[in-house]
């Protein structure tokens, strides 16, 4: 695979539209998740459920809102339907955006949307002695507001509910992450092929920005690009990098489609790599497989985690989290949000489960020198873990399958 040569337009004009046949989450899938929350909360004493904006809100009602000092959400019960909580100057707003329909609890700026939230609670029946179990995403202001107007109810975190759904993935839900790391993917082999010494880490990104409008995503929805000494942090620097020969090149980015997120990284040597650089490469790929391999259906999240360490110890990285070596965990969850539970580190005894999706990251940062970063992700079915983009297979060939 080539890395450099290539002109940025050439790169851009062999992009495609890759969106055709993906699909959003349909009303039904919405209807059955509200369902199974509902099956959950009952079986575990909850009355019910406040989903604050966000992508809990989505997840469940397909409602797309960004969270505010506005208390915007909703109430879901354990028995009933659901009713939306929003100020009065956005309920047609809100009404346009909703895929799940309900009742709009209104509340004027002068009120406190608190006191309107108990409100439709004791008007369900819910009231003082009941289980209101508070989305863990909502802003501590809000918590408090909540708490304050809601004197006898036992006030629960959520996260118990939301985890139950979101964390096991639909086949739906899978093909929307498939095709938004597909998509990735061809960016990724893009800017590879632009680089040329001199060109700057803000021009890959603003390449890569274009490259996954390109192939019919909004833009970026992140986009980390690092070359030489700092692809040793693995979140990036705060200043801008020339590329050099012989530099090591970090790329860590990804985008959305229907609102499901990829997020693949790629490091590669620009120019020959080095004893050193190789070596390193080497060990980064072995700990990857090593966590794949122990990703099976019943093992605690945790042991995968722990089986990237023991590969990376064998080759003189660590232990644990000391530096040279792995300083964070190994995986994250991924969907709605970009990091989500349950995580693939140590102390997660969450048995892994088919449906749930993981990026295998386990870096290795070399203070001074440089990093790598492998990120694939998978996931899980009966029979064990499945690839949503194949590992690189060599540094001199890091979008082939390995």
């Amino acid at each position: 695979m080539n890395i450099g040569g290539t002109d940025k337009q050439a790169a851009l004009d062999a992009l495609r539209d890759m969106t055709a046949g993906a699909v959003p989450i349909a009303l039904a899938e919405h209807r059955s998740r509200i369902e199974r929350a509902q099956a959950f909360m009952a079986a575990q004493g909850i009355d019910a459920v406040y989903l604050n904006a966000g992508s809990n809100l989505t997840y469940f009602t397909g409602t797309k809102w960004s969270p505010s000092e506005r208390m915007v959400g909703a109430i879901l019960p354990a028995q009933g339907d659901l009713v939306y909580i929003a100020p009065a100057f956005e309920e047609s707003t809100i009404r346009g955006f909703m895929v799940v329909e309900g009742d709009i609890a209104v509340w004027d700026e002068h009120e406190r949307p608190a006191a309107r939230l108990r409100a439709v609670l004791e008007q369900r029946g819910i009231g003082a002695g009941s289980v209101l179990a508070i989305d863990d995403s909502t802003p501590l202001f809000l918590l408090d507001a909540i708490r304050a107007a809601t004197d006898g109810y036992t006030l629960r975190n959520a996260h118990p509910v939301t985890s139950h759904c979101r964390s096991r993935k639909s086949d739906a839900e899978i093909a929307l992450i498939q095709r938004a790391m597909d998509m990735t993917m061809a960016v990724h082999v893009a800017a590879a092929a632009i680089l040329h010494e001199g060109i700057t880490t803000q021009e890959v990104e603003e390449f890569i920005h274009l490259a996954h409008r390109k192939v019919g995503a909004s833009g970026s929805y992140f986009c980390i690009v690092l070359f030489g000494e700092a692809t040793a942090y693995p979140h990036g620097v705060s200043y801008v990098q020339t590329l050099q020969r012989g530099d090591t090149v970090l790329v860590d980015t990804g985008c959305k489609v229907h609102n499901y997120i990829s997020d693949i990284t790629r490091t590669y040597v620009f120019g020959e790599p080095t004893g050193r650089q190789r070596f390193v490469w080497n060990a980064e790929q072995a700990a990857q497989r090593a966590a794949f391999d122990a990703a099976q259906p019943g093992v605690p999240c945790e042991e995968v985690d722990k089986a990237a360490r023991r590969s990376l110890e064998a080759n003189g990285f660590g232990p644990g989290y000391k530096l040279p070596g792995l300083p964070h965990r190994t995986g994250h969850g991924i969907g709605l949000d970009i990091h989500e539970g349950p995580y693939l580190v140590g102390g997660e005894t969450r048995a892994l489960e088919p449906g749930m999706c993981f990026s295998n990251e386990p870096m290795i940062c070399v203070p001074g020198e440089f990093g790598v970063r492998l990120e694939d992700h998978f996931y899980m079915t009966a029979n064990g873990p499945k690839w949503f983009t194949q590992p690189a297979a060599s540094l001199e060939n890091p979008f082939g399958a390995g």
